[in-house]
C-alpha cells in the first residue's frame, strides 16, 4: 500500500508523464532506425524520481516482451538492471524479481549480469552524510546457473579490509544462498572459511591478547585519573561508561570475531529444526565442512580460531565428534599421507581430546588405546630393523607428534580418567605402557615441547606410572635432535625444536563467538603436584613449567609445535608390548 491506501497487486498503476507509445512498439521503432523513444526510455529509468507506479508499469511491459530483448538492446537491459529496486515498495520488488526470472529463462546471455546484480545487493549501501559542506561515508537453469553464480560470489567477496558491518552482511547473505542453493554450500563454505583463515592467520594470538591487556590498562588507568577528581558519584559514572567486554580491541580479530558468530548461527539453524537436532541435515553439514576442514583449514599453519567451527559442530552429537576423531586418527596412521600432515593431524586428535568437554572417559580411553597401539608397533617397527635407531625428527615425526599428542592429552583428562574410580582408572595407566615409550631409543622426551614434558613428567611421577626425570636430566645434558640437511650429507645439530608450533584448539580470544565456545571447552587447571621437582632439573625447563603457573592460558602460549615434512618410515606389526587393554575403533561408518 502507497500513502493513498492504494494496493499495487491488485489495482493498476496511475499513468504518469513518460515517453510515448509502449515498450514493445518502442523497441519495434529502434528496430526500424527510430531510436527516439528508445533513449528516451533508458533516460526515464536511470532517473532517480521515478515512481513505484511508473516502475511497475514498466516492468509489467519488459516481462511480456523479454523474447525481444536480446543482445542487440544490451544496454537497455544493463540500464534496467540498474534500476535500484530492492529498497522500494514490496510491490515493485515482486514485479522486478518476476522480470528478472523471465528474462533469464528467455535470455540466458543475461544470466551473469542478473547474477551479479543480485550479489551487489549482498552489502549494504553506501551510507554518505553531508555535514557542513563535506561527504562523510562509511569506509568501507539451475545446475548451470550455479556454475556461473560461484565465480560471481568469489569476485564480489569484499576486501577483508573492509568494515565488519560490510564483512557480515555479505558473509550472512552468502550463507542465505546454501538455504535455497544446498548444491552450492560447500563451494560457499570454502569462500567464507578461506577469508576467515586469512583473517586468522594474519595477526598473532599475541598481538590480541597484547591489545587487549593495553585496553585494560588504558582503561584501568582512566578510571584512576577519574578517581582523583571524583569524590562520590564513582558508581554512577561507572554505571554510565560504554562496556567494551563484547568488542574486540584488535581490528582484525573484531573483524574476525563478527564473522564467526555469523558462521556459528548458519551452523547451528543448519541442524535444528523447531530447537531439535536433524540428524540427516547435521551429516550433510558435517561432511561438507570436513570437506572443507580437508582442503583448507588441516593444511593451514597457526590458525587460531577458525578450527572451531568443527569443534562446535562436533558439541551437538557424540557420533560427531568421534567420527571427526576417527577421521584424523585414519590420517596420522597412513604413511601414504604426507608426514606434515600426519603431524598436524596428531596435534589436532591431542588437542581435541584435551580440551572438549562433551567427549566422555570411555571415548577418551579408546583414542589413547589406538594411539598407544600405533605407537609400540611402530617401536616394534624400529627394534625389529637392522639399522641403528637414532633420535631424527625428519625421519620419525609423526611417531613424536602421536607421543606429544598422547602426553598433552594425559596431562589435561588424567583427571577424568582416576575420579570415577582411583584403583581401575591407575590400572588402565599403567596398562598403557607408557614406560616403555619414554625408554625406548627414539626418545620422545628428547623432541616434545619442554612445558609438555615436565607437566607429563609430573602427574606420572605422583601417580608412579612412570618416572621421567633422569631422561630429562640426561636429554637436558645434550643438544637438541638431530634434523636432516635438506641438502643431504651428514644430519646437523639445530637448537630450533621442529615440533615448534601451535596446539589448534589452544584457548579461545574471540568475545562474542567465545560465549558459544566456553561451556564446551576444558580449561587448564593448575596442578598442585608440580611444584616439587628434583633440584637437578634443568633451568630451562623448569623455567616453562614456572611459567605455566602464572595463569591459566599461559600454559597454552608455550605449547608450540611444527611438524617436519619428509615422509616416515613403514612399520610393521607386532604384538609385543602392546596395551593389553581393548584396542577399540570406532563405529563410525554412519552417523546415529
Amino acid at each position: 500500500m502507497d500513502a493513498d491506501g492504494r494496493d499495487f497487486l491488485n489495482s493498476p498503476p496511475a499513468k504518469t508523464v513518460r515517453f510515448g507509445g509502449c515498450v514493445a512498439e518502442t523497441l519495434e521503432k529502434a528496430r526500424h532506425g527510430d531510436t527516439n523513444d528508445y533513449e528516451l526510455l533508458k533516460h526515464q529509468l536511470v532517473d532517480p524520481e521515478i515512481k513505484d507506479a511508473q516502475l511497475i508499469s514498466w516492468l509489467q511491459e519488459f516481462r511480456s516482451c523479454v523474447t525481444q530483448l536480446t543482445k542487440d538492446h544490451e544496454q537497455l537491459v544493463y540500464t534496467i538492471l540498474r534500476v535500484p529496486w530492492a529498497d522500494r515498495c514490496q510491490a515493485v520488488v515482486d514485479e522486478y524479481l518476476a522480470f528478472l526470472g523471465n528474462l533469464v529463462s528467455a535470455q540466458t546471455v543475461f544470466l551473469c549480469a542478473c547474477l551479479k546484480m543480485a550479489v551487489s545487493l549482498f552489502t549494504p549501501s553506501r551510507v554518505t552524510i553531508h555535514e557542513g559542506g563535506v561527504d562523510i561515508s562509511d569506509s568501507d537453469d539451475e545446475d548451470e546457473g550455479d556454475r556461473f553464480l560461484v565465480p560471481i560470489l568469489q569476485d564480489n567477496f569484499p576486501f577483508v579490509q573492509k568494515s565488519s558491518r560490510t564483512l557480515e552482511c555479505y558473509v550472512h547473505n552468502l550463507l542465505r544462498v546454501t538455504v535455497y542453493l544446498p548444491s552450492i554450500r560447500r563451494d560457499v563454505l570454502e569462500l567464507v572459511v578461506g577469508k576467515l583463515l586469512k583473517l586468522d592467520v594474519s595477526t598473532s594470538r599475541a598481538e590480541m591478547e597484547d591489545a587487549e591487556e593495553h585496553a585494560q590498562k588504558e582503561e584501568v588507568q582512566e578510571q584512576l585519573e577519574e578517581g582523583l577528581f571524583d569524590m562520590v558519584g564513582d558508581e554512577d559514572m561507572s554505571a554510565d561508561r560504554p562496556a567494551r567486554t563484547s568488542v574486540m580491541v584488535h581490528p582484525v580479530a573484531e573483524r574476525l570475531d563478527v564473522l564467526m558468530v555469523v558462521l556459528m548461527a548458519y551452523i547451528k539453524d543448519v541442524c535444528h529444526v523447531d530447537g531439535l537436532l536433524h540428524v540427516e541435515r547435521t551429516k550433510e553439514l558435517f561432511k561438507d565442512l570436513l570437506s572443507v576442514f580437508e582442503k583448507l583449514i588441516l593444511p593451514t599453519h597457526a590458525s587460531s580460531h577458525v578450527q572451531y567451527i568443527l569443534f562446535y559442530l562436533c558439541s551437538f552429537r557424540l557420533a560427531l565428534a568421534e567420527a571427526f576423531l576417527d577421521y584424523l586418527w585414519k590420517i596420522l596412521q597412513n604413511p601414504s599421507w604426507p608426514a606434515v600432515l600426519r603431524q598436524t593431524a596428531a596435534g589436532y586428535l591431542g588437542s581435541f581430546l584435551a580440551r572438549a568437554k562433551f567427549v566422555p572417559v570411555l571415548t577418551l580411553r579408546a583414542c589413547l588405546d589406538l594411539l598407544l597401539s600405533w605407537i609400540h608397533r611402530y617401536i616394534d617397527s624400529q627394534d625389529n630393523g637392522s639399522r641403528q635407531v637414532c633420535c631424527d625428527i625428519s625421519l620419525h615425526g609423526p611417531f613424536y607428534a602421536a607421543c606429544q599428542a598422547v602426553f598433552y592429552t594425559l596431562i589435561f583428562r588424567h583427571r577424568a580418567i582416576l575420579e570415577a574410580n582411583m584403583k581401575k582408572g591407575l590400572e588402565y595407566l599403567q596398562g598403557l605402557n607408557l614406560e616403555r615409550v619414554v625408554m625406548c631409543q627414539l626418545n620422545p622426551l628428547k623432541v616434545c615441547l619442554p612445558s609438555v614434558t615436565t607437566m607429563f613428567a609430573a602427574f606420572t611421577r605422583k601417580y608412579q606410572v612412570v618416572f621421567c626425570y633422569t631422561i630429562i636430566e640426561r636429554n637436558n645434558r645434550q643438544v637438541l635432535p638431530v634434523v636432516r640437511s635438506s641438502a643431504g650429507g651428514d644430519g646437523v645439530s639445530t637448537n630450533i625444536n621442529p615440533l615448534d608450533s601451535f596446539f589448534p584448539f589452544d584457548p579461545y580470544l574471540l568475545k562474542r563467538s567465545g560465549q558459544l565456545i566456553e561451556p564446551l571447552y576444558q580449561v587448564w587447571e593448575e596442578p598442585s603436584d608440580t611444584d616439587v621437582l628434583p633440584n637437578k632439573l634443568d633451568q630451562q625447563v623448569r623455567g616453562c613449567l614456572v611459567e605455566s603457573s602464572r595463569s591459566k592460558t599461559s600454559f597454552n602460549k608455550i605449547f608450540r609445535w611444527s611438524p617436519a615434512p619428509p615422509p616416515s618410515p613403514s612399520h610393521t606389526r607386532s604384538s609385543k608390548h602392546v596395551n593389553q587393554h581393548v584396542c577399540c575403533t570406532f563405529p563410525l561408518g554412519q552417523l546415529v
